[in-house]
């Protein structure tokens, strides 16, 4: 999902500013704790699902690589990385330890570019697909369960731990397709990009990593994915809420 190629001390540095001040805020603020804990499951499902993905994706189209590695796991220990599980948790964005792919291992019935799209799609897929599985989960409480659980502390938390998934899930998803290296959108776009456009890309990525910082560290990043987190997360339970006539 996420390979950084410049000075990680900028990043560390970036993202130790950014933990330190959410810590405050949280030690601050009770509220704020229990939405951090409520939130744990999801990131744990969500970054370990994502990057099992884009590891079975490319097995399927002939590349073991991740498999060796034993990355085709759902073992959260087998794909969390810290610092970006940190994120997840304390910035509502983040990344896996990324999977290792040998596009030249992919069946020569597609492109190693088009190989690489696929398994890149394969993560922010995977995410939506979940939020969706969430969010019948959800719906089906409400619709199975009964008011006297659906009230009781108990329910309250699952119901909790259930939109956070589905929150954290999509955020994780959209996150992913935003089009700049190091993340899963900037080689999804690559078959789509003219030839000239491409060997531009690829000579000045150094250049779009910057800006990726940029847009981070700014607050732009959730600017631009907010948007098409709601219209997901409004058409996924729009969706589900036909399915159960909610």
């Amino acid at each position: 999902m996420f390979n950084f190629s410049f000075d990680k001390r900028i990043i560390y540095i970036i993202i130790a500013i950014m933990v330190l001040s959410t810590v405050v805020q949280y030690a601050t603020n009770p509220g704020a704790l229990y939405g951090l804990l409520v939130s744990i499951p999801g990131v744990l499902i969500a970054i370990t699902f994502h990057e099992f993905a884009h590891g079975f994706a490319a097995y399927k189209l002939g590349d073991n690589t991740a498999k060796n590695e034993g990355r085709l796991s759902l073992n959260p220990l087998d794909h969390l990385d810290p610092i970006g599980t940190l994120m997840l948790l304390f910035a509502g964005f983040g990344w896996g330890k990324p999977v290792h792919v040998n596009p030249t291992n992919y069946t020569r019935r597609i492109s190693m570019e088009k190989g690489e799209a696929i398994v890149s799609l394969a993560g922010p897929l995977m995410n939506i697909i979940l939020a969706f599985i969430f969010a019948i989960i959800y719906a089906a409480i409400y619709k199975f369960a009964g008011l006297a659980f659906i009230v009781s502390t108990v329910g309250q938390i699952v119901i909790q731990l259930i939109a956070a998934t589905i929150s954290i899930n999509i955020g994780l998803g959209v996150f992913n397709l935003i089009p700049l290296p190091p993340l899963d959108g900037s080689k999804i776009i690559m078959p789509f990009l003219p030839y000239n456009a491409k060997q531009w890309f690829r000579n000045n990525e150094y250049i779009f990593y910057i800006v990726f910082v940029v847009i981070w560290i700014t607050g732009i990043a959730g600017m631009i994915i907010s948007p098409a987190i709601s219209w997901i997360s409004n058409g996924i339970m729009s969706l589900v809420q036909m399915m159960f006539g909610l």
